[in-house]
């Protein structure tokens, strides 16, 4: 690639159609917004560990005072729903590989979710190759072949909506005056700069989904980019829209704020239900008083997570934008009807739940799920949203966002072993460059991988017991990786023995730290393979 912009390095190799994205005027919008915001970005994660110091020493999170206003003020709303998102009753989402997007796009479902984040492996190829499937969906030039079978977008495809990674990843194959670019302004930028106007231009726009944030700041920092970047593409103002994941603990106590400072963008917020559990307890890491039991006990019916659905909702509804619901995590099974209608079971439940609780749409995973999730919200919600559902009965306390009490949940040995078997399995699939898993009929991505990783931590760490009284130690996790370890390389697809080797070593290492690491992509990214060059590329970590 020739006129690459003054202080900039791309260190991936640019190759075939990704010399149409990675463009010397793509990199020059790139740097632009990096020496614009990167310094704020980083001065909101060192807040971010802040805010943790002051928990570890036994503050407890609660209502922003300095906000109240905002939150108190019944006058002021987001913006209406854009073309597209009128009505989103079923969301799709999936990595951007190819054959996924296309899928996705044709299943029926209102919108797709692109994911740049937790379902995506980052390595270069998955990130600029996501990049240019999007751009071949969104001008419907995307049909192609595979083992002798066509994969042809249909006339009305779903709504695409983009996921970029969260603030707290670097990509670290593109540098700007020598410091690694932010994931999200990366993937965020390139969608953006190669498709805002051509989505406009046919009755759709610009439309994102915001991860991992655990402040208004974080959000107000995004409004930012949005109306930067607006106007730098010469785009109109207010063209964009994002939804934001309610999937951090602090992020709870300010979903009116990232609504206040994103109301010009705002098409509302979603449970990111995993990612929430796993924040619950890395965040309150140092309270005893917040081990949870077998994540299978820990589920949408319980005293924390009741009340943030409920509060979300509440606050949407009051501010006119979506109120989203999240993720089952059941996929279908093949060749076991039984246990497919049992998985099946838990999904509808699921679905009515959400439904009847007042959300305006919910998550699949899986093109065969969206009749199921289909039917129960075509049969219960009978117009395009229901921002009718004000919930205005519900008073949600600190307290009740805090409350981990989980009535009959226990420890068990099969919680712990199901635990390992998830962080290894998706560990090793990660190294191999797979995001996305299929483990014991559940689809694990980054987010499911994380409550494992660091249930196995916190139990270690407070030298919890199962319910038959056996102390659980590093040892009897190292047991389980044991034992665990040999068979993953022949039901997971891609990975191979120095995938599985690293995972496990990671993992035996996890629970013996003092503190657990904030994320496992952050600490795998150097082990990355397929020669990606990056500035942390195979770094030593262990």
């Amino acid at each position: 690639m020739t006129q690459v912009p003054e202080g900039v390095q791309v260190l991936g190799k640019v190759q075939g159609a990704q010399q149409e994205i990675i463009t010397p005027e793509a990199l020059k919008f790139l740097a632009a917004l990096h020496r614009t915001f990167n310094a704020t970005r980083l001065s909101l994660l060192d807040a971010r560990h802040a805010v943790q110091r002051r928990l570890d020493s036994g503050s407890q999170l609660g209502f922003l005072p300095e906000t109240e206003h905002i939150r108190n003020d019944p006058s002021w709303t987001c913006a209406p729903p854009a073309p597209g998102l009128e009505d989103r009753r079923v969301e799709i989402t999936g990595p951007t590989d190819r054959k996924m997007v296309v899928n996705a796009l044709n299943s029926g479902a209102k919108t797709f979710m692109a994911d740049f984040e937790d379902s995506n492996c980052p390595t270069w190829a998955n990130m600029v190759n996501g990049q240019v499937n999007l751009r071949d969906a969104v001008r419907h030039q995307i049909d192609f072949e595979l083992k002798g079978k066509q994969y042809k977008l249909v006339e009305k495809p779903a709504t695409l909506i983009v996921r970029p990674r969260g603030w707290h990843l670097d990509e670290p194959r593109v540098l700007v005056d020598n410091q690694p670019m932010s994931g999200s302004i990366f993937d965020f930028a390139l969608f953006f700069f190669h498709n805002a106007a051509y989505l406009l231009a046919n009755g759709r726009g610009p439309y994102f989904y915001l991860p991992k944030m655990e402040h208004h700041l974080e959000a107000r920092l995004w409004s930012d980019i949005f109306y930067f970047s607006q106007s730098y593409c010469g785009i109109p103002t207010g063209s964009i829209r994002a939804t934001v994941l309610i999937e951090t603990l602090p992020a709870a106590f300010q979903m009116d704020e990232i609504l206040w400072e994103l109301r010009a963008h705002s098409s509302g917020l979603n449970c990111g239900r995993w990612d929430y559990i796993f924040s619950f307890i890395k965040r309150r890491r140092e309270d005893r008083n917040a081990v949870l039991p077998d994540r299978k006990d820990v589920t949408m019916e319980v005293g924390f997570m009741e009340s943030y659905v409920k509060l979300l909702i509440k606050t949407c509804h009051r501010r006119k934008v979506a109120a989203m619901g999240g993720m089952s995590a059941q996929i279908p099974i093949k060749n076991d009807e039984k246990a497919n209608e049992a998985a099946m079971a838990k999904v509808r439940a699921d679905k009515l739940r959400e439904v009847t609780a007042g959300h305006d749409g919910t998550w699949i995973a899986h093109p065969l799920i969206r009749k199921i999730a289909m039917d129960i919200f075509d049969e219960h919600m009978h117009g395009p949203n229901q921002y009718h559902v004000r919930r205005e009965e519900v008073e949600v306390r600190a307290a009740d966002l805090l409350n981990p009490t989980i009535r009959g949940g226990k420890i068990t040995e099969e919680g712990v072993r199901g635990n390992v078997e998830a962080a290894l399995s998706y560990c090793a699939a990660w190294l191999s460059g797979n995001g996305c898993v299929p483990i014991n009929h559940l689809m694990e991505d980054a987010a499911t991988a994380e409550i494992a990783r660091m249930q196995l931590w916190q139990w270690v760490y407070h030298g919890a017991s199962l319910d038959t009284g056996k102390t659980i130690t590093p040892e009897y996790i190292d047991a389980f990786i044991k034992s665990t370890a040999p068979g993953i390389t022949k039901t997971i697809a891609g990975v191979n023995n120095e995938h599985v080797e690293i995972a496990s070593r990671y993992l035996s290492e996890q629970v013996r730290k003092e503190r657990a690491s904030e994320f496992l992509t952050v600490d795998l990214m150097g082990y990355l393979e397929g020669g990606d060059g990056g500035f942390v590329s195979r770094r030593s970590m262990l």
